[in-house]
Formats: structure tokens, sequence, C-alpha cells
């Protein structure tokens, strides 16, 4: 199946989530004559964000409280569901979103990202007991579930590529709103197999290693980074101090280890501000 097909809605659907309003977020300056940045952290993205309760914590709590002590200035923080979160930062309703959002081509047409603090590379997920799938050439014609919209699905393309050197193709490629959806489905044997981020397919192995299994990576290098809206260098700069102070004094690293199960020293240690930077970041030689 030609990937390539699903992909100009999959654009389309990440464009428009991100892009319906002209950014009027504050600079650095202006922030700092107000005495606070409004920042929009995620509800429910575990291990980033997890809420117990009406408690959050999470991967991006402790960040926040990070940026909290670094700030010379107040951090004003409002948590919100996924969808809509991005496009209120493109609105101006908030300054930055801290939270796992994953670096692509349609988001930095909007955005520009601070230095990464995780990665987001993509890998095969299949059943525990599915003795058919070994390596990627045996998904040669399997079905796969993955989230509608998502960055996950436009790189899939990345994984036909590979199937062709082994002489396989894509199968059939289903959409759904959710990935628990898609769990739900592959442990029913309705999907043969899924793709996800590195730290979700972990955060599930974690949960459920029992019925599952990660695979072998399906794509380049990813990232996750905190998206600033375009052209705002002076907050850029500013978040990137803070996450670069964080590498540096090897809070990041533990922070990574504590909700991620390991550190990512190889990260790019720059923003990521343009699509031409992002390609040649991801590219397997």
């Amino acid at each position: 199946m030609d990937v390539s097909k699903f992909l100009t809605g999959a654009a389309v659907a990440v464009t428009l989530a991100v892009a319906p309003l002209a950014a009027s977020a504050a600079d650095l300056a202006e922030i700092k004559e107000r005495g606070y940045m409004n920042i929009a952290t995620e509800d429910n993205y575990a291990p980033f964000e997890i809420m117990q309760g009406d408690t959050p914590t999470g991967f991006t709590h402790d960040m926040v409280a990070a940026l909290k002590e670094y700030a010379p200035f107040e951090i004003h923080q409002d948590i919100l569901p996924w969808s809509g979160l991005l496009a209120s930062v493109r609105a101006g309703k908030y300054d930055a979103a801290i939270t796992g959002s994953i670096i692509s081509p349609e988001r930095l047409r909007v955005f520009d990202f601070a230095v990464p603090t995780a990665s987001a590379q993509h890998y095969y997920i299949k059943r525990a007991d599915d003795d058919r799938i070994n390596s990627i050439a045996d998904l040669d014609g399997l079905t796969v579930g993955v989230q509608a919209g998502s960055v996950l699905l436009s790189r899939l393309p990345e994984l036909e590529a590979m199937l062709k050197e082994t002489g396989g193709s894509m199968g059939r490629v289903v959409e759904y709103t959710s990935y628990p959806e898609i769990y739900e489905d592959l442990k029913n044997g309705r999907l043969d197999y899924t793709v996800n981020s590195i730290i979700s397919a972990k955060s599930l192995i974690k949960e459920r290693g029992d019925e599952f299994v990660i695979g072998e990576p399906v794509s380049g290098p990813g990232f996750h980074a905190y998206p600033v809206p375009k052209g705002n260098e002076e907050l850029l700069e500013f978040v990137n101090g803070f996450i670069l102070e964080m590498k540096e004094s090897g809070k990041l690293a533990e922070l990574q280890e504590k909700w991620f199960g390991q550190a990512f020293p190889d990260l790019p240690a720059e923003p990521i501000t343009s699509v031409e930077q992002y390609e040649k970041l991801i590219s397997v030689d």
C-alpha cells in the first residue's frame, strides 16, 4: 500500500490543529514587564503528564517545578486537553507549551522548538504471543493501526521504505482517534501491529508487558520538544537556556531516568527552527 495517500490528510489535520489564528504571544520583554509567563501543559499523556485525581504528576510536572525555580518571574500554568492545546499557544493565549509534543514539519511552519527533552523515535509494537513477527521484514503485508492526524502516521513512509528494502510492502493502514483503541484492537487480533514513539511504547510495556512487546525502530530519530510561536527569538532563547542548564546540571538526565527509564544524552543541543534542519537531524544514512 502506498502510504503517501494517507499523508495529505494527516498533514492537513496537523496543520489545521496548530494554525487557525495568527500568533500574538508576549515576547520576553513583555513577560518580564508584567511579571509572569503563561504556559499550557497537557492533562493526560503518560509518562509526560499524569493526573492522579486533581493532582498532576509526571515528567512535565517536575520540569515545570524546575522552571519556576529558574525563571526570574512567575510561571502561570493551565492544564489542558491535548486537542486545542497547540492552537491556544499559536493564538497567543499562552506564551509556550511545556508538554510532550513531537516535532514535525507541519508544526515547524508555525512554531520554533526548543532544545529537545527526549527521543521520539518510532518502534513497532506487537502482541507478546505473536511468533510471526520478529523483524521489520516480517511486517510485510500486515495491518497496522496508527492515530489519525499524528506525527506517527506522517512518518510511515520511512517504514514503507524499510519494507521495500527487504522485498516487502506496507499492508493496510487503519487510523484511530486514540491509542487505547489501537491497543485493544491489537490485543484482540484486529490489528497485526502498531507503531509508537519509544517513550510511549515503554510506558505501555511497563503496564502491559504480558500482552505486548516492543520491536525494532521503524523511523529515524524523532524529538519531543517545547514549542514557542514562530519568530519569538528571545523567548525561545530563554526556554533553551532553562533546558541547557538542566542538562549541564544533570537534572534533565535524572528526570529522564525517573520517568522514561533511560536518559537521552545524544539529543540535539540546539533549538530546531526549520524543516530543513529537522530533516537533516532525522535522516538515516
